[in-house]
């Protein structure tokens, strides 16, 4: 569309959620499919066995149709529609970042991550907060909430304010009243907020509390986990339809101050009060602009930074990092530099001796030298962490100053074989080696009729090398998944996993279950390395919500033994926004050569 019909054309950005059951998530899955795709509409559907939540956008005649649609499934009814016009995403970036270049429908598990860990009882959102109107949410703030308790007239509970949101939302907007309390509790995420809600009963317990988010979805879960504490959390109340509602309600703001951050194009809504809450996180001054994108190098959190202020290639420390003493050295590290660098995550005095800093290493403007990342590394099928280290030397050494590698041979120990052209050659050849005298190979995975018997002599293999075998090695997770355990268990901390062709597999099937394995093989980011997805429920539909690096060959068939589609398969099925894709012409490889090495570089210094 060019910018001429673009400008003609009604843009627009549709929010709405639902919690409700969902009887049959593949055929909902089929008509978002189907709907979003016919009417041109760009943006996130994510389905799950209690409900949806849905943004996209597109021209407001076919929001408006959609919306028509989805109407007519009864499950949606009573389902708040927010709609708006907007202006036409022009900032390529940024729409890139709020998935807005793309239609992406997933089946997840949670609508709203609400916990980084499995809760034991996870809250029923049918125990929410009562709905408060954006009309009665401001009355009652407006009477410093004399209006919460009609029936008993010497209700003396105190009124506080509890923001659902994170703090890089809350920096440029929050609900502000003279009488009232706001508990802002500064997360970075919203599944940390069980966590704050836990730490911070004593604040909320025996009160009135008023939550409010974005568009309502996240008190849904919030608010049902306060009354889920039982006596004295009973008195919870949700602005329903959030901010959004209210902002259209009251147009100048009421007791809203700032903007409300949105995700998508649009970034923040206004209202037509001007003010500005937020501030620049270096000199101070007010900005409210996350436009550009700056990132804190440590966790990778939305900062605010002005124009003046902001220089490429620069480094920022968010305000919840410095308060946990982390800082950046000006100096920046070169390719040549010896020191040691560490994920911040992990403390030196938990640190291997191999890896703590050596008494002689001089400290650099402020920043002690810490330790490299370490990566567990995952060999393919019939190697072991012999040949995958030798396999890996080039990519070890270019990525000496920042990464360690671990190599471990796999739990399923193969046969020898061995495979010939004609009988003749075996003649005039003679047989392969000892079998004592070779390493032995292992795998992952293995056939359905693999018998798990060790043989010492050498076998002829029953025919040619099949470049699909991966596809009927399916059998072994279980074992395999409980050997990881024990290494995390004896040789851990690892920092992430670095998987090839089938070890890419084995990562990818314990980054499916990165949330249930918790506590159990803990790391932050996966490198999964001409990879390929098993054919089991995890990968079905799901989204997998872990930082990963995908490099696989590209489209010209480079890679002879997993093919092209198979990886770019297992890249899908990641979430949006947390995988990186590398698509390289070397074959079945981890290439080492520029762009590609400059690229697995990026993507692990986030985590340094």
């Amino acid at each position: 569309m060019s910018g001429d019909n673009q400008s003609q054309e009604q843009y627009g950005v549709l929010l709405y959620y639902k919690y409700s059951t969902i009887p049959d998530l593949n055929s909902l899955f089929t008509f978002y499919e189907s709907n979003c795709s016919q009417l041109g509409l760009l943006g996130r559907v994510r389905l799950a066995p209690h409900g949806v939540n849905v943004t996209v956008g597109g021209k407001l005649s076919s929001l408006e149709s959609h919306i028509d649609a989805v109407k007519s499934i009864s499950l949606f009814e009573g389902t708040d529609f927010k709609l708006a016009s907007s202006d036409y995403p022009l900032n390529g970036k940024v729409a890139h970042e709020c998935g807005f270049t793309s239609l992406s429908i997933r089946i997840v598990k949670e609508l709203v991550t609400f916990s980084s860990h499995p809760l034991l009882n996870p809250p029923d959102v049918s125990n929410a907060g009562r709905h408060l109107s954006a009309v009665e949410f401001h009355s009652i703030l407006q009477s410093t909430g004399q209006v919460l308790d009609k029936e008993n007239a010497t209700d003396d509970k105190k009124l506080v304010l509890l923001d659902a949101r994170n703090l890089y939302e809350t920096r440029i907007g929050k609900f502000r009243t003279p009488s009232v309390e706001t508990l802002d509790p500064e997360i970075r995420q919203f599944s940390d907020l069980p966590t704050w809600i836990d730490n911070n009963a004593e604040q909320l317990q025996g009160k009135h509390v008023l939550m409010y988010c974005t568009g309502g979805i996240r008190c849904e879960m919030a608010s049902a986990y306060v009354r889920s504490k039982g006596a004295g959390f009973e008195n919870v109340f949700q602005l329903y339809g959030g901010i959004q509602r209210y902002l259209e309600q009251f147009p100048d703001g009421g007791f809203f101050k700032g903007k409300n951050f949105v995700f998508d194009h649009r970034i923040s809504v206004g209202s037509s009060d001007a003010d500005i809450m937020g501030s620049c996180l270096l000199c101070s001054s007010s900005f409210d602009d996350y436009s550009s994108r700056c990132r804190c190098t440590h966790c990778r959190m939305l900062v605010l930074v002005c124009d003046t202020c902001r220089m490429e290639g620069a480094q920022y420390v968010c305000e919840l990092c410095r308060k946990h003493g982390k800082s950046i050295s000006s100096s920046p590290v070169s390719e040549d530099s010896k020191m040691k660098v560490t994920s911040p995550q992990i403390e030196l005095k938990n640190v291997s001796s191999e890896s703590t800093v050596s008494p002689q290493m001089p400290w650099r403007n402020g920043i002690v030298c810490r330790r490299k990342l370490r990566i567990l590394c995952l060999h393919g099928f019939r190697q072991n962490a012999s040949s995958f280290k030798g396999r890996t030397a080039s990519l070890a050494k270019k990525l000496k100053n920042i990464a360690e590698f671990v190599f471990i041979d796999a739990p399923h120990e193969l046969p020898f074989i061995y495979q010939t052209s004609n009988v003749s050659s075996v003649i005039q050849n003679g047989p392969p080696p000892p079998s004592e005298n070779c390493k032995k190979r292992f795998a992952w995975f293995v056939a359905p009729d693999f018998s798990g018997k060790r043989e010492t002599n050498w076998k002829l293999a029953d025919g040619p090398f099949d470049p699909h075998q991966y596809q009927q090695q399916t059998d072994g997770l279980d074992v395999s998944l409980a050997y990881l355990k024990t290494i995390f268990s004896q040789e851990g901390p690892f920092d992430g996993i670095l998987g090839f062709s089938q070890g890419a597999a084995m990562a990818a099937s314990v980054c499916a279950q990165w949330e249930r394995l918790k506590g159990e093989i803990d790391f932050r980011f996966a490198i999964l390395c001409s990879g390929f997805a098993l054919h089991s429920a995890e990968f079905e539909h799901r989204s997998i919500n872990c930082p990963s690096l995908h490099i696989f060959g590209g489209d010209l068939g480079n890679d002879r033994q997993v093919a092209n589609q198979a990886s770019k398969e297992l890249a899908k099925a990641f979430e949006e926004g947390c995988s990186v894709i590398i698509e390289h012409d070397c074959g079945h490889i981890i290439p080492t050569r520029s762009p590609y090495i400059d690229e697995i570089k990026s993507f692990l210094q986030r985590f340094l």
